[in-house]
């Protein structure tokens, strides 16, 4: 995972091209800022989606990413074509990843809603229309025919999406998150979790408790892939090593590698040898 915040996009891309060539990484991230959540609040933030096209275009074994797309950025039939197009582009290698939205509590993730003219409801209205967008979004990709929508919190007239994404029924949809509502909406509309974070023993609570979840809905835990946020430590590979044992113990199969600016060179073939060798297969 490469933040596309407080670096460069030749350094980003640099690191995207290497990583295409390290067959134990199976995919790349991005993330859903639109203004920097740490360092100088005045540095540069690249758009995310906007970014993952070109990296899909520079690129040929790599799934990719974003982790993940705040649902109250674009309205959903917006993102599902942007998201088809990036599919399209990378040939059918998009993970798609999305989520409620920043937490109020955050400040330097909530002023970027209000440095754009986007509103920002609560938590409630967040999770209610993320339900609902994950429904509309994989209705686009998959239906035929233009359809109607009249939800509590989207209402679409004619919506359709052409082209489709390559990836058919459509791209796997991973949805980020840790509060009760939001698992509950994992359990009914997602191929795979993401934790954000890389405290372990909350995780595994919180996985336990989408086990539960999904039992209650009669659907296997087991279908839903469960992944989490390892930063990466350059001058302490140990601890990487480490982290990643724990979030292995905890039955988090995949693991996402978040590499800190600046880039060493050749960063990724150092942590795939130092730091992950042991658990990549």
């Amino acid at each position: 995972m490469t933040a596309p915040s407080q670096v460069d996009y030749r350094d980003i891309a640099r690191v995207w091209r290497d990583a295409d060539t390290v067959p134990q990484i199976d995919d790349a991230w991005l993330f859903d800022h639109l203004m920097p959540i740490a360092g100088d609040p005045n540095g540069t933030t690249l758009e995310g989606w906007t970014l993952l096209s070109a990296l899909a275009a520079q690129t040929e074994r790599l799934r990719l990413g974003v982790l993940v797309s705040s649902n109250r950025f674009r309205p959903p039939a917006v993102l599902a074509k942007i998201a088809a197009t990036v599919d399209i582009v990378s040939g059918g290698r998009l993970e798609f990843g999305i989520g409620a939205g920043s937490r109020p509590g955050h400040p330097l993730a909530r002023r970027e809603y209000e440095a754009h003219g986007l509103p920002f409801h609560d938590r409630d209205h967040a999770v209610g229309a993320l339900a609902e967008s994950c429904t509309v979004i994989r209705r686009l990709w998959s239906e035929s025919t233009p359809f109607d929508f009249d939800g509590n919190y989207i209402q679409l007239a004619g919506a359709f999406c052409n082209p489709k994404p390559v990836q058919w029924p459509h791209p796997p949809i991973v949805i980020g998150g840790r509060s009760r509502a939001t698992l509950r909406v994992v359990a009914e509309h997602a191929d795979g979790w993401n934790y954000p974070g890389a405290d372990v023993p909350d995780a595994a609570r919180r996985s336990a408790v989408l086990d539960g979840f999904c039992r209650d809905i009669g659907r296997d835990p087991a279908s839903i892939s469960r992944s989490l946020v390892v930063p990466v430590t350059y001058d302490r590979p140990g601890t990487t090593r480490e982290a990643v044992a724990r979030a292995a113990e905890a039955g988090f199969t995949h693991i996402v590698l978040g590499l800190s600016a600046p880039y060493p060179d050749h960063v990724v073939r150092w942590v795939t040898d130092t730091a992950v060798a042991e658990f990549a297969v």
